[in-house]
């Protein structure tokens, strides 16, 4: 009777035991299961989110270049991107795309048309900001025209004279829309002179293509700066004298024969550094040439000891001849 009390007892202590590690199984498996559930909704909207970014971006011409000139539209245009988060992001940073406005087929005159890109992925949407621009297609024209020095001559000190301004470069040409290349009446170097110069001016100068009226030509320039070198001397004695043409740096066993197109230049200086003067000399690197070639020379007036000379640069020719 006691052992059967005994076994009865064992099992309901054992089925207590059971129940509560059922519970905690149960209880464990729901856990793990929402925070797996948690965790894929957490991917998946990582995955799906989607991200708008606005872009600048360079506007392409489809047309043929060597045969027409167009104005009239931007430079830049905005894109704006729609789409996966890290898609935009990279194609935004990329910029691996284009945007173009197809031209090939239309002919001379002005045009509205929509813009396109190509290039990027499927699953990202765009607008582009204009979708539409208004060109002028012209002819192509190409025309060389000589290079001439503006500048303030108001800001030359008083006491003192402007002598003729020299540039490197002495023609230029103009690219552009056949009507526009008509407008052009004169290139010029527009050349900043200090107010109040008592000395020579030697500076880059921008090259513009000026119309009747002063305005300035919507055309390309090549070149479109040059040097200028403006001599500025004091209103006092001035002499002319030859050029001293001299080699310098040249190769042993050769004889350079040098030549200018200029005969004879202006010197300016006090009356006792003019008497002491009898030719301007001339220093040319000679040590890079092996036949013949052309150089343009600064005439150094320190070391002529005058104030400045005019012009300032003369061509010379060189001739190399082996002994």
């Amino acid at each position: 009777m006691k052992n059967g009390r005994y076994t009865t007892w064992l099992y309901r202590i054992l089925a207590l035991i059971l129940a509560v590690l059922l519970f905690f199984y149960v209880n464990s498996t729901k856990s793990s299961s929402s925070n797996s559930q948690s965790t894929n909704s957490t991917n998946n909207t990582s995955l799906t989110a989607t991200k708008t970014m606005t872009v600048s971006v360079p506007l392409q011409l489809n047309v043929n270049s060597n045969k027409y000139f167009v104005t009239g539209y931007p430079q830049k245009v905005k894109v704006t991107l729609r789409g996966p988060l890290a898609l935009v992001t990279t194609t935004a940073n990329t910029q691996n795309f284009k945007v173009y406005a197809a031209l090939s087929n239309l002919g001379v005159g002005k045009h509205k048309v929509t813009l396109h890109q190509e290039g990027l992925n499927h699953e990202i949407e765009s607008t582009i900001s204009p979708a539409k621009i208004s060109v002028d297609i012209e002819p192509r024209r190409t025309v060389s025209f000589p290079v001439k020095v503006q500048y303030n001559s108001r800001n030359i000190a008083a006491g003192y004279t402007a002598g003729k301004a020299t540039t490197d470069t002495t023609t230029v040409k103009a690219t552009g829309a056949a009507n526009e290349i008509a407008r052009v009446k004169q290139v010029v170097a527009q050349l900043t002179v200090p107010q109040n110069t008592k000395k020579t001016v030697n500076s880059q100068a921008v090259i513009e293509a000026l119309d009747s009226s002063g305005k300035t030509v919507n055309v390309i320039l090549t070149p479109s700066t040059t040097t200028v070198n403006l001599p500025v001397t004091s209103d006092g004695q001035s002499k002319q004298v030859s050029l001293n043409l001299n080699a310098q740096n040249g190769s042993s066993g050769t004889t350079y024969k040098l030549t200018s197109n200029v005969n004879k230049v202006t010197a300016y200086g006090s009356t006792a550094e003019l008497k002491a003067l009898d030719q301007a000399t001339v220093d040319v690197d000679v040590s890079d040439v092996k036949k013949t070639a052309t150089k343009t020379v600064t005439l150094d007036a320190s070391d002529n000891n005058v104030t400045a000379f005019d012009p300032t640069t003369v061509k010379v020719t060189v001739k190399a001849v082996s002994k």
